[in-house]
Formats: C-alpha cells, structure tokens, sequence
C-alpha cells in the first residue's frame, strides 16, 4: 500500500470502507459520521437515528480491495437491518475481500454472522467498540446502543466460536480503561485500541447534544484525557503486546503516525 500523510480515524485501521445505510439508530452523542451528515445536509440532528437504506450503494458491484474493507464505517449493524447486512457481507467475502467488521454490538447480530460465516474466518476480523465498563456511561454517550454485558456476551461468543476479535475503546468514554484491559483481554486475538474523544465540543455541538449535562460530562472526560493522564495511561501499558494507541494518543506520547492507510498498528 502506499505511503501518504500521516492517516486518522477509519484509514488507522481499514485501508477502504463500505456502508449502506444512511443514519444510525445508535444515536450516539458524539459521533463523527452524524456530524458529517448535518454538515452536509443530508441528515439532521433529529432524524439522524432513522435509518434509510442507500440502495445505490448496496446494489453497487462488489469488488477485491486491497487490504481490509471496515465494514461499516458510518453506521452500525442493526437488528433491523441484520438480513441485509448479512447479505453485503456475503457479497464483500465472496469477492475474496478481507473485512474489518466495526460494531456496538448486538449480541443477536454478532451470533448471526458468526453462525452464517463459518468457512469465512480467516477473513473477518471483529473490532467491538466498547468505551467503557459501566453500562450507565455507554447508556449515556450512546444512548441506544447495546450494554456493557451484552458487548462482552458478543464478544465473546466471537471469539469461543473461533474468530479473530479486537476492541476499539475509541473514545474512551471514563478514566477506568485499565478495567476494559483486565476484564477483556482473555477474549482477544489481536489487540485493544485506545483512543481520545476527538473534537467533543464541536461534534456534540454540530449534533445538538451541547446541553449543561453534556458539557458538564465532556469537560470532565477532557481532563480526564489531558496529556499528563495520557502519558500515565501509555506508560500503564506500553509493554502490552496487545494493546495500540489511536492517532490521538500517538501525538502526545511521540510515537510516530503511520502514513500507510490501514496499516492497523
């Protein structure tokens, strides 16, 4: 692959992306593609969370890519919309692509795709984004996705049933990261990323979640990630063979950001 400038977000991981859903039900108060979607005008801050189907982009021709295809990057895999995810999948693998499969996940979703992609193993990897071990603090930056006990059950059907599993804790949403390291590392085959939460007040701004009760919590997060708390939380595991730093970690702690997209290290 090649070089370029130094990559962030999705191209730390995946070298491409695919989705077809416009909108997450997800809802989530700080994220990227929600603010993404309102800036440009094809969502707002309140239908956001209805998801519509982009058939253009689900009918579109499936193709080999090089390097891993995050699947998906803007949205979530919903029970609502399992059987068709179930079906892009097929198309994606059957192409002989290798997929980065990104998800708050359902554990209804998860066993799903695993019982139906058996033969696909080797080509899936599982990256379960879970911020945190408190089901009342994922309750309240992603309001209507699923709880820590459900994420964990996820997981680790995924990886008892023999897949390659990762954990995205991107954003890490308490200053209690090294209990999402200790209860869950049993169950991963590749790694732990650690991320801040990136530009908070805007995207909580732009996504109509900038109340006193946001504001409150993301200031208190933000001191939690100021540059002394993450140089303790690099030198707390930089000997960890499993665990990788996100860009905006990397920047503070002086490791060198990759310039090749999906390099995933």
């Amino acid at each position: 692959m090649k070089e370029g400038k130094p990559v962030f977000g999705t191209t730390e991981w995946a070298a491409s992306n695919a989705n077809y859903l416009k909108g997450c039900s997800n809802d989530c108060k700080y994220c990227f593609s929600k603010e993404m979607a309102i800036r440009f005008k094809r969502k707002t801050p309140e239908n956001w969370k209805e998801e519509e189907v982009n058939w253009d982009a689900y009918n579109k021709s499936v193709r080999y890519r090089e390097g891993y295809i995050m699947f998906p990057s803007t949205h979530d895999i919903t029970p609502r919309h399992l059987d068709l995810a179930i079906g892009y999948l097929r198309r994606l693998l059957m192409a002989g692509n290798k997929v980065l499969v990104v998800t708050k996940p359902s554990f209804v979703c998860v066993k799903k795709i695993c019982d139906t992609f058996g033969g696909f193993k080797e080509k899936i990897l599982f990256r379960f984004t879970i911020g945190s071990t408190s089901s009342e603090t994922l309750r309240f930056w992603e309001p209507n996705a699923s709880d820590y006990e459900e994420r964990k059950k996820a997981l680790i059907y995924a990886f008892e049933t023999g897949y390659q599993t990762s954990i995205s804790c991107e954003p890490m949403l308490d200053n209690q990261v090294d209990r999402v390291v200790d209860e869950l590392s049993q169950y991963i085959t590749d790694s732990i990323w650690l991320g801040k939460m990136n530009f908070a007040i805007r995207r909580l701004r732009t996504n109509g979640q900038l109340n006193v009760e946001t504001l409150t919590a993301v200031e208190q997060l933000l001191e939690w990630q100021n540059d002394e708390a993450i140089n303790s939380l690099y030198n707390r595991f930089k000997d960890n063979p499993i665990i990788k730093w996100k860009e905006s970690i990397k920047k503070v702690v002086g490791l060198e950001v990759s310039t090749i997209k999906g390099e995933d290290r």
